[in-house]
């Protein structure tokens, strides 16, 4: 068995035993889809504010239907890997947004991310977040889907000391390093899912 295949295979266990839910993929078309179709099966969300069954003004309204159809953020694309999510997303009529983040409080179905590196004995994806656009994208969605190419996986946290230290020279520098789906457990030690951030993660170990 190579190392590579060692790593990945770690990773999938070990974020699986923290409710990620990992597949593997070889292209990023290929995640795409594999997007696509988790976003298909889940109802849209939408948080509605307080009132909105009562007799309302237009104005006031019109803020009942700010979140309409599905919406997959994906900011720290590049422009063409961008454009081909896009036209795909069109297709499936599913709008697909890079920036503005804070035009959609509202509800961000699924966030979309490439992770710059993964330690495997945690399960763990590393993110460079110093945009704002993919730290809001990342936390308003109901779902996050990562990509983590396998030749990005490192065995130990110790191992991914020198990235950090690179991208600490750069100011501002924010790193997150995500392990599992959003959970709590603060208030009266009953553990629940999705208060701080996305209700599933999914993990998609790309073969480069």
């Amino acid at each position: 068995m190579s190392d590579t295949t060692r790593l990945a295979d770690m990773m999938a266990e070990k974020a699986g035993l923290v409710s990620a839910i990992v597949s593997r993929v070889k292209s990023l078309d290929e995640a795409y889809a594999y997007t696509l179709d988790v976003c298909d099966k889940k109802e849209a969300c939408q948080l509605l504010p307080s009132g909105c069954e009562a007799e309302l003004s237009d104005g006031a309204g019109a803020l009942c239907d700010t979140k309409l159809g599905k919406i997959i953020a994906a900011p720290a694309l590049s422009a063409e890997q961008a454009e081909t999510f896009r036209t795909i997303c069109a297709d499936r009529g599913i709008m697909f947004i890079t920036q503005g983040m804070r035009k959609h409080l509202g509800g961000i179905d699924i966030g979309f991310t490439v992770a710059m590196r993964g330690i495997a004995e945690t399960g763990t994806f590393v993110l460079d977040s110093k945009s704002e656009e993919l730290r809001l994208a990342t936390m308003l969605c109901e779902v996050h889907v990562c990509v983590v190419p396998v030749s990005t996986l490192r065995e130990t946290s110790y191992e991914v000391e020198s990235d950090l230290r690179a991208l600490s020279k750069d100011f501002p520098a924010y790193v997150a390093f995500v392990t599992g789906a959003s959970r709590t457990a603060d208030i009266e030690r009953v553990l629940a899912i999705g208060v701080h951030g996305p209700l599933e993660l999914h993990i998609l170990l790309l073969e480069d």
